[in-house]
């Protein structure tokens, strides 16, 4: 087992996410210290598998990738090793086994996340709903669930994993709806075959502006699903410590108002990117911590959703 600089891998995961994601550092202040810290480990690994399998740099313009497949090959190489407790060479999967480490993430939760990266490798797309909703586990639920073993969770407590996952599956369907022009600018298209059908949309041609009006009602679709699924995250959220409860809560309504925005502007929601903003943030965290303190969610039975697979 190597020894690891763990305050060098803290400072670098902790400005991975400056860069990669705003909002989600927004809320990561919020937990404790330890916590805190944890959180931007898992997030650096995440941050560069999706870096190498898309060609980004922290989430930037996409490029092409020469051989998606290597990339993937990779992923899992660099990943395999962290978890082994070897050294790497690059410092977000080192970021992975300390915390892995720490917190008993196992190859299993890893493997999951990477499931996501290897459907983009093969041009995959969703034929049903319910393709759509395993894709979102693989990119976003299961790394939910890796936050909440993070955040204290234990990897036995099915359900508020469940709930864990919902929440990642919230924030997708909800960058999904949001980034529908940008995905088809990169030849992507996560709307199912079976929603285009219904609708009567040709494959490829669902941003044309004849199909405008129903591309607004798929995202009113993907935007009530997301609303869904953060409304069963926030049941899950009352099994956390307070201040990570403050954190979870405050993410669901930041990352939630992007589909709430997408909702409201109906056929024009792509015509610039949505973003939250930074006094909107503010009144979601203060809204959050109220919601954490009475730790009173709504009750929601989540027998509807769509559910992971269990190990």
């Amino acid at each position: 087992m190597a020894d690891f600089d763990r305050p060098a891998l803290v400072q670098f995961a902790q400005d991975s996410i400056s860069r990669g994601s705003k909002s989600f550092r927004f809320a990561s202040r919020l937990f404790d210290r330890t916590t805190r810290e944890r959180v931007w480990l898992l997030y650096a690994w995440c941050r560069k598998c999706d870096d190498m399998a898309d060609g980004q740099d922290h989430g930037g313009a996409m490029a092409a990738v020469t051989d998606p497949q290597e990339s993937l090959a990779a992923i899992r190489t660099l990943t395999a090793k962290a978890l082994a407790g070897m050294p790497t060479g690059e410092p977000a999967f080192d970021c992975l086994g300390v915390v892995a480490r720490e917190c008993g993430i196992t190859a299993r939760m890893a493997e999951d996340v990477i499931e996501g990266f290897a459907l983009d490798a093969a041009d995959w797309h969703p034929r049903r709903e319910s393709d759509l909703y395993q894709y979102c586990y693989h990119v976003a639920g299961a790394v939910g669930v890796m936050m909440a073993v993070v955040m204290g969770v234990p990897a036995d407590d099915d359900a508020t994993l469940d709930r864990a996952c919902d929440l990642g599956l919230a924030f997708q369907l909800a960058n999904i709806a949001r980034d529908i022009a940008e995905d088809d600018a990169a030849g992507r298209c996560y709307l199912p075959d079976d929603w285009l059908a219904t609708l009567d949309i040709a494959p490829g041609e669902h941003m044309k502006p004849h199909n405008r009006k129903k591309l607004a009602l798929m995202g009113r679709w993907l935007a009530d699903e997301a609303e869904q699924y953060e409304a069963s995250a926030r049941v899950g959220a009352a099994h956390l410590p307070l201040r990570a409860r403050w954190a979870v809560l405050s993410a669901a309504g930041i990352y939630g108002e992007i589909a709430r925005k997408v909702r409201a502007a109906d056929s024009h929601a792509w015509d610039q990117r949505i973003f939250t903003s930074r006094p909107e943030k503010f009144r979601w965290v203060r809204k959050a911590f109220v919601d954490a303190v009475a730790n009173n969610p709504r009750d929601m039975d989540r027998a509807a959703l769509w559910t992971r697979a269990r190990v």
